[in-house]
């Protein structure tokens, strides 16, 4: 008897520590890789953001020179127009961290005059997650227009945190099972 309850509680324990392990990965994506947040170079973030799969309670680093640029936050007729006069939040730090915790789509841009004409925004879409990624020909047409994309390089410029989630799912499955295996329900 005592043994049952104490394979129990340890696979409670252990089913609630992959639970949080699961949620405390989370990827550090810097925008704009190592050009940072910039109108220097001409940068492409709307490419830098196709080629990433953002989820929920990944965090968003806009490195940049706070004395030329800014980051706001901003709703899509904003973002599409580069209209800075109402954002929903402004960061002014030159390192700023910005954790996402919604899914769907996330609009930034630089609120210096021209910034954001000259291409210094970006969307960060949180699509809703499945088992598996989708294809890019699974992918659905999106509501907001698409430029053609580029495969994402070879360097690797997806975070390390990014590659290990599926085997947060893995443990997390594993654990479960385990919990219904020792009958604990």
């Amino acid at each position: 008897m005592a043994l049952a309850v104490e394979m129990r509680a340890m696979v409670v324990f252990l089913v609630m520590y992959i639970s949080f392990l699961r949620v405390s990965i989370a990827a550090v994506y810097k925008v704009g890789d190592s050009t940072g947040w910039t109108t220097i170079g001409n940068f492409d973030y709307k490419n830098w953001s196709a080629t990433k799969t953002f989820q929920l309670g990944d965090i968003i680093r806009f490195e940049y020179n706070p004395q030329f640029h800014n980051v706001m936050q901003v709703k899509h007729p904003e973002f599409q127009s580069c209209n800075a006069s109402s954002p929903i939040a402004t960061h002014t730090t030159g390192n700023d961290s910005i954790t996402i915790t919604a899914h769907g789509h996330h609009f930034f841009l630089c609120g210096v005059p021209g910034h954001c004409q000259s291409g210094q925004k970006v969307d960060i879409n949180v699509r809703r997650a499945s088992s598996l990624p989708p294809s890019p020909s699974a992918l659905p047409s999106p509501s907001i227009p698409a430029a053609s994309v580029s495969p994402p390089s070879p360097s690797g410029t997806a975070p390390l945190y990014a590659l290990n989630r599926p085997l947060a799912k893995l443990g997390l499955s594993i654990a479960v099972f385990a919990a219904f295996a020792c009958g604990f329900a």
